[in-house]
């Protein structure tokens, strides 16, 4: 499954309509460690068809939906559950790291 291309447009659908966990990555096409993490990213959403889906927030053109969420540093990471966010990641990560942020427990389990 390929990642999804999130704008202020389609977030309410795309993100916090969504059953199941999203994973939006804040990102932009001139940053080096975000261009590092984007493999890894779209490895995971492969991987985790049907469980996962992975976002794409570009911040040089989403710069409301970055502003919302107080990104001040990419590429950033917030997993949501059930349209909500339970999680934070700033910078690069492995792929290890990455999948143990992925089963980070929504706040009422």
């Amino acid at each position: 499954m390929a990642e999804k291309k999130i704008t202020a447009g389609n977030f309410e659908q795309e993100v916090l309509r969504a059953e199941g966990t999203v994973l939006l990555d804040f990102w932009a096409p001139w940053c080096g460690p975000c261009r590092m993490l984007g493999p890894v990213l779209a490895e995971l959403a492969e991987e985790n068809e049907g469980s996962l889906t992975v976002g794409k927030v570009n911040v040089d053109e989403e710069g409301a939906l970055a502003a919302q969420f107080g990104i001040a540093s990419i590429p950033t990471l917030i997993l949501f559950r059930a349209g909500v966010p339970v999680a934070k990641q700033i910078g690069f990560v492995p792929k290890e790291r990455l999948e143990a942020f992925l089963r980070t427990p929504s706040p009422e389990a």
